[in-house]
């Protein structure tokens, strides 16, 4: 199960901002009144503030900023360990619409530190529904805020970049308090960036264990996995739980271990592959001891699949360098081009740093690339059966126009 990840919202009674207005808070350039009933704000590192709803828990969630363009599937998003520091802003409008329900969860605790919504949560309206968007929100301690103009919102880190922010849910007895901006405004500027930081760390497993349980299907649940083929090791970066179905229902026996394993105690498990999975922070931060154990992997000609950080972290142990992007690339609407078919498929995506393709050393082969801005979206390692993806073909939310990796990991475990 996944440590109790450090990457949370404050809660109320510990220290939210009420209080005066101060002199310096009147100065902040792009302040907007405060509306009549807003008891929720975002602030800024530039100073802007949007004025809002608050939704979900109370208190103050510091973080990055970052757009996911998913239609469906804001649970999963939220879920999905990659977010941890993370505030997500949803362009799509209806948030809530399908509820929340005990299935959808990509991990035990999310680490996604809110969300900022367009419009106030919607009343679920599907069989699925098992709980209220809210009360989800509430059970994960996560803080909320709805009524922002997220199109502007999104421009705005379209166009400058992710910045640090901050939301502001203040409680019933306090919602028409006053909020010190500045202080606000101060903790977004002071907040480190994702750039050097190793969160996989955060929301890695604690020790090893067995993963037993197929995909989802509409008439039966979750699936019991066919007779397993191969062992497949699983380092945990912040895996999404779909990813592990997906192995097990491609007929492996899937062991999962901690983000820290080294080389030798993997091998030691007599794995007939090994998998690199997904995950938040900076590749290079946590490449400081999965680099070495992935190079170890490497020698012993075992067949190798990574996905996302997994991905990064394989060129650089393979000699490539990564980089932190713009704005990133977040949601389900991705569009890949294999270079090896010219075939194109709509991927589900959420990484905030990318492998530089120019620094590609010689017999490593470039994949994939988006069709967005023509970013690396795979490689493979020439003569050997290794390669990754920066998309997640699980899905979850998503397309699953790329669940055929699955089938190439497992023929390459076949041929070996």
């Amino acid at each position: 199960m996944a440590r109790s990840s450090s990457v949370h919202a404050q809660t109320a009674k510990g220290g939210i901002p009420v209080g005066e207005r101060s002199d310096e808070a009147a100065k902040m350039p792009f302040e907007d009144a405060r509306p009549e009933g807003a008891n929720a704000a975002l602030v800024l590192d530039d100073g802007s503030i949007y004025w809002g709803r608050g939704a979900g828990a109370f208190g103050v969630a510091i973080g990055e900023v970052c757009f996911n363009t998913a239609m469906t599937g804001y649970q999963e998003a939220l879920s999905d360990p990659s977010f941890a520091g993370q505030i997500i802003t949803f362009t799509f409008p209806h948030i809530g619409n399908v509820g929340a329900n005990r299935e959808d969860d990509e991990t035990q605790k999310p680490a996604a530190r809110g969300c900022i919504l367009r419009a106030d949560i919607t009343d679920p309206a599907s069989w699925r529904a098992g709980m209220h968007f809210d009360a989800w929100l509430k059970e994960h301690d996560l803080v909320a805020i709805s009524g922002v103009d997220t199109r502007k919102l999104t421009r705005r880190i379209r166009d400058g970049g992710a910045p640090n922010g901050v939301i502001i849910h203040l409680p019933p007895e306090d919602a028409d308090g006053d909020i010190d901006l500045a202080a606000l405004r101060t903790m977004a500027q002071n907040w480190p960036s994702l750039e050097g930081a190793d969160l996989a760390k955060e929301v890695t497993c604690e020790a090893p264990y067995a993963w037993e349980e197929g995909v989802w299907a509409l008439d039966r649940g979750f699936a019991r996995p066919p007779a397993a083929r191969h062992h497949v090791v699983a380092v945990d970066f912040g895996a999404k739980r779909n990813i592990l179905r997906c192995l097990a229902s491609a007929g492996c026996r899937v062991t999962v271990v901690p983000a820290e394993t080294t080389a030798e105690d993997i091998l030691a498990l007599a794995p007939d592959g090994v998998f690199l999975s997904n995950g938040p922070g900076d590749p290079a931060a946590t490449g400081t001891y999965a680099e070495p154990m992935i190079q170890g992997i490497l020698k012993s000609g075992l067949p190798l699949f990574g996905i996302c950080l997994g991905h990064q972290m394989l060129a650089r142990a393979l000699g490539a360098t990564t980089r932190k992007m713009h704005l990133g690339h977040r949601g389900a609407n991705h569009p890949v081009q294999d270079l090896l078919t010219g075939k194109v498929e709509i991927t589900s995506q959420n990484h905030g740093f990318v492998v530089d393709d120019a620094s590609l050393p010689e017999g490593v082969t470039q994949t994939h690339i988006s069709l967005f801005d023509r970013s690396c979206e795979g490689i493979a390692l020439d003569g050997k059966p290794v390669f990754s993806v920066q998309y997640h073909p699980e899905a979850s939310p998503g397309p699953q126009d790329s669940h055929y990796l699955f089938a190439r990991f497992v023929a390459l475990m076949d041929k070996k």
